[in-house]
């Protein structure tokens, strides 16, 4: 019984201790040491946006894995990376942006106010709907296509990163 006890406590200041360290970094650093955001990244580089996402925000970042960005149609990337569309990769991204810190509770009570849908203004100037699936928060993005978040509240010294399953569009 102490060892299951000293186990749970050493286990418990791990997590204090990742929580805390977490809080440091902010949302480009975390984003960057993460392997299922790679091509989140270098989208953000490409589109001169990690001086904004280092910022003092506080923003919320709907951050698609890698998986979500291979769900758009073939080549589409590879277009969006290229230098004569920075302008519009740059819009794509902070479409994913939502200024504030609205962990998971703030669009959930806000769904619920809404009698089942939130509208969210992004950072881009467009909206995104929240609504609850189950116990999930999906978002629709004005394209008419739904993302979920798969993991929510990563807290970050300038905000919070909810983490997607598809790439969402503004029109």
């Amino acid at each position: 019984m102490k060892k299951v006890i000293s186990f749970a406590m050493v286990l418990m200041a791990s997590f204090s201790t990742l929580t805390i360290y977490a809080q440091k970094k902010d949302i480009v650093d975390i984003a960057i040491g993460s392997e299922a955001h790679t091509t989140l990244v270098a989208a953000v580089k490409d589109a001169d946006l990690v001086t904004v996402l280092k910022g003092d925000g506080p923003f919320t970042v709907f951050a698609p894995v890698n998986d979500a960005f291979g769900k758009l149609p073939a080549g589409t990337v590879d277009n969006l990376l290229k230098a004569e569309n920075k302008a519009t990769l740059a819009k794509i991204l902070t479409y994913h942006v939502v200024a504030g810190n609205w962990d998971s509770k703030a669009p959930a009570e806000k769904i619920k106010a809404g009698n089942g849908t939130a509208e969210l203004a992004t950072v881009s100037g467009g909206k995104l709907w929240a609504s609850m699936k189950g116990n999930k928060i999906v978002l629709k993005d004005e394209m008419g296509k739904w993302a979920t978040i798969t993991i929510k509240n990563v807290y970050q010294s300038n905000g919070v990163i909810h983490v997607i399953d598809h790439v969402i569009m503004p029109k």
